[in-house]
């Protein structure tokens, strides 16, 4: 099994797909915007989207709630926390050793938590 998309909420999508756009600049994916609610970043195997809710309520950021890209070496996960900080995410962890992986944490302009790892 492996995981299909991942998307979290937004409350501003021309905001927030300005900072995934940035963020994701150099990876080679392939932006989709089915309506005016989504927008995806796809790659092989890699799928990840933006969304203003459903149910027309405010998006919210959930507690405990991260997504994990994995971005290369340790260069890379420098590069992406400083371009992350850059566009306007807030720190939630400086780039470090944590157990096996070196990674940084960073909330997006929704507060949303990502974890950029090697």
């Amino acid at each position: 099994m492996k995981m299909n998309y991942f998307v979290v909420g937004t409350n501003d999508m021309r905001a927030s797909k300005a900072f995934y756009d940035g963020l994701f600049a150099k990876a080679g994916l392939q932006t989709m915007s089915p309506s005016d609610r989504m927008t995806y970043w796809l790659g092989e195997d890699f799928a990840f989207a933006i969304a203003k809710p459903f149910n027309e309520a405010p998006a919210t950021n959930g507690n405990g709630t991260m997504v994990g890209f994995s971005v290369g070496a340790k260069e890379d996960v420098e590069r992406m926390h400083g371009l992350a900080l850059e566009l306007g995410g807030i720190c939630e962890g400086a780039p470090g050793q944590r157990g096996p992986k070196f990674s940084a944490y960073v909330r997006d302009l929704d507060g949303n938590k990502l974890c950029l790892s090697d």
